[in-house]
């Protein structure tokens, strides 16, 4: 078990994570362009990365030109990450959901203020990375220095250009080194 204490997570697991993943499956998706879950969507599609959204409210429409579906067995092909906007005493069905996934998912990420230590070691044991009370909009931008472009201090200085994505002023993260 992890605790109450603060969770960290060292940059080139998170860089290792956000460079591979390729689909994400964001259950509590929201159509609402004010909320935390639709601008995190449109981001990461920026970024290239193709967001499913699940929220059985939403299912059979679209967000951000996305189907919605209602639940993560729904979904017609693998994801690589599965995204976690919804509060924590959801975590553990939404766990077993992914688990029971065939492919399962590289990766569970929950959102920030989200997290579930008993959900989060039963999905380790069955060899998924979880990452807990982090946002991957905010770990991308500060990995690839696009966060600094606001002034937020990112904890990463480097001397190496970063890598041109598509879009505008886009930078994207490099793997590190296996």
């Amino acid at each position: 078990m992890r605790g109450e204490a603060a969770l960290v997570y060292p940059d080139d697991t998170i860089r290792r994570i956000l460079s591979k993943v390729q689909t994400v499956a964001m259950v509590g998706a929201s159509a609402k362009e004010q909320r935390p879950s639709y601008f995190v969507m449109k981001y990461l599609q920026g970024k290239g990365i193709r967001v499913i959204p699940v929220n059985p409210g939403q299912a059979g429409g679209t967000i951000l030109g996305e189907t919605c579906y209602a639940a993560l067995a729904d979904i017609p092909h693998p994801v690589d990450m599965i995204d976690i906007f919804r509060a924590s005493d959801a975590v553990p069905g939404i766990v077993a959901e992914a688990l029971a996934l065939d492919p399962r998912p590289a990766v569970i990420w929950m959102q920030l203020t989200v997290r579930h230590d008993e959900a989060a070691t039963h999905a380790e044991a069955a060899g998924v990375a979880v990452v807990m009370d982090r946002c991957p909009k905010i770990e991308y931008a500060r990995l690839s220095g696009e966060i600094g472009w606001n002034g937020v201090n990112s904890r990463v200085l480097s001397s190496k250009k970063p890598a041109m994505r598509k879009g505008f002023q886009s930078y994207g993260i490099k793997a590190p080194k296996e």
